[in-house]
């Protein structure tokens, strides 16, 4: 059995500060310098996986080329599919233009003759995420175009030489709150047909749940619900299957996003149990000192493989999954009507790396409604940076809506909404959502949702530090420079993202 990794370094955009390896202290990371980035996060910090993403995004197809050829000695040691992993993630031609996913397969397939002209032991491309997985018939897609680029490739260009393995690893990322909710099916439905065309089972399945992307879509609480659901249900699918699963969650810093940092780990190892691998995005990396990031991520290549599973029974899924609706719609009815009036301010954001614009066509985007979204770090980013942590929105109504079996529900199997939402609270500016209610009524039930919550759950929601204090100070400086024309918002933004140790 390979080694599974505990953190796996993500090209996610989410931090505040310049990289520690940056000689111009530079927070922006441009696609030239990802390989040396992939390459200090192995050697510097020591993590053993780094996602090569080219979702919605510029990726350098020349990424083995380079790796082998600048640091082979490097490498040879320390072998890609054996000590260290180069997880690609590809486009899915559903949701936008495929352009790049042929160039990826072939690069998985050019970068295994590279490395047996090498000598090397193992093809160092052999997985692949599959984005905003929906169903397995997306899934065995993928193994059938792959297995047919493999052997066309080996009949036609490489003939005579090694053939190119036409199997590839497939990690399904379920995006939705749906898709979390449904995983046991997908994993259920997925092995039958792989099964069926290769004659065997799956060696393990390391299934992918995002967390950022649906708190942008359905809210926090219906997020955190479905994460625990899909998790429930893949050990549920390995006990009926006999398949090891080892979990993926796609985490942030901020509690909106996973609340994932050096500094809250061992709340996350208890809130999560069963999850087997974290995403460590720039911000992990990047807004905290760097002996303190790598001790955290040692911490958590000892401590998460210990971590044992809760696997609910259908009444508690059955009624998670109801209280995560109802925290949904709250949050919807809301979000659709506030978010017109940030546009500005998410249009101010700092850029932290290349991103494809061409909506549409090059990449893809997000509705709640017929409203547009940013993307989740973007989103994440305009709300602190006015002081409307986005934690909040539909919350206390939710909670307020529950019955009291319910409630305890919530609390029993979610033990850390009272620490999480602590943590968003200290970046409230409650004088900002006042003047925001005065220009739109709807933000009053994003301040009804946090006075709610802090009755429900007897929270403190003010600063706790001088740097909190200065955060406060900040977006009240946002709210008014937002208000003006031409107003200069991304210094003010970049200033607030550095006190709270993430962009958003």
């Amino acid at each position: 059995m390979r080694k599974i990794p505990a953190a796996m370094a993500t090209q996610h955009p989410d931090n505040a500060l310049a990289p520690f390896w940056d000689e111009q202290k530079d927070p922006f990371v441009s696609v030239h310098k990802e390989i040396g980035e992939a390459v200090e996060c192995f050697k510097r910090l020591g993590v053993n996986e780094y996602m090569w993403d080219w979702e919605g995004k510029h990726a350098d197809a020349a990424v083995i080329d380079k790796l082998f050829s600048d640091h082979y000695e490097y490498f040879s040691k320390n072998q890609l599919n054996r000590d260290k992993f180069l997880t690609f993630r590809i486009p899915n031609i559903w949701e936008e233009k495929g352009y790049s996913l042929l160039q990826a397969m072939t690069v998985i397939l050019t970068a295994e003759d590279f490395a047996h002209d090498l000598k090397l032991t193992n093809r160092p491309l052999f997985e692949i995420i599959l984005p905003m997985t929906e169903n397995s018939d997306q899934l065995m897609k993928m193994h059938i175009l792959f297995e047919k680029l493999a052997n066309f490739k080996s009949k036609e260009f490489t003939s005579g030489t090694t053939d190119n393995q036409n199997i590839i690893e497939l990690i399904p990322l379920a995006e939705s709150i749906h898709s979390q909710q449904t995983s046991g099916k997908l994993l259920r439905n997925y092995v039958a047909k792989y099964s069926r065309r290769y004659g065997k089972n799956p060696e393990y399945i390391r299934p992918f749940f995002a967390r950022s992307d649906p708190a942008l879509v359905s809210g926090m609480l219906a997020t955190v619900l479905a994460n625990k659901i899909a998790l429930s249900q893949a050990y549920e699918f390995s006990k009926e299957s006999g398949i090891p699963v080892f979990p993926i969650s796609g985490v942030g810093s901020l509690p909106f996003r996973g609340g994932l940092n050096p500094d809250s780990l061992d709340g996350y190892l208890k809130e999560y149990p069963g999850m087997r691998t974290v995403t460590i995005q720039s911000s992990f990396r990047y807004d905290h000192p760097t002996p303190k990031v790598i001790e955290a991520i040692n911490e958590l290549e000892n401590k998460m493989p210990k971590t044992k599973p809760v696997i609910f029974n259908q009444k508690t899924e059955k009624a998670l999954i109801g209280i995560g609706e109802k925290a949904e719609r709250y949050y919807h009815d809301t979000l659709i009507k506030i978010v017109p009036q940030v546009r500005n301010v998410f249009d101010s954001v700092p850029r932290r790396r290349e991103r494809r614009q061409h909506i549409g066509l090059l990449a893809y985007g997000r509705k709640v409604g017929n409203e547009k979204m940013p993307r989740a770090i973007t989103f994440t980013a305009g709300f602190y940076s006015l002081g409307a942590p986005p934690e909040f929105i539909g919350m206390g109504r939710a909670l307020k809506s529950l019955s009291k079996s319910e409630l305890q529900l919530v609390l029993d199997s979610y033990k850390s909404i009272k620490t999480d939402l602590e943590k968003a609270g200290r970046y409230l500016n409650t004088n900002n959502l006042n003047a925001l209610a005065e220009d739109n009524p709807a933000w009053n039930e994003v301040k009804e949702d946090i006075e709610l919550a802090r009755q429900i759950l007897d929270l403190e929601l003010q600063p706790q530090n001088s740097g909190e204090k200065a955060h406060l100070e900040a977006t009240s400086k946002i709210l008014n420079l937002s208000r003006k024309p031409g107003g200069k918002l991304t210094k003010a933004i970049s200033d607030t993202a550095v006190l709270r140790k993430s962009l958003g």
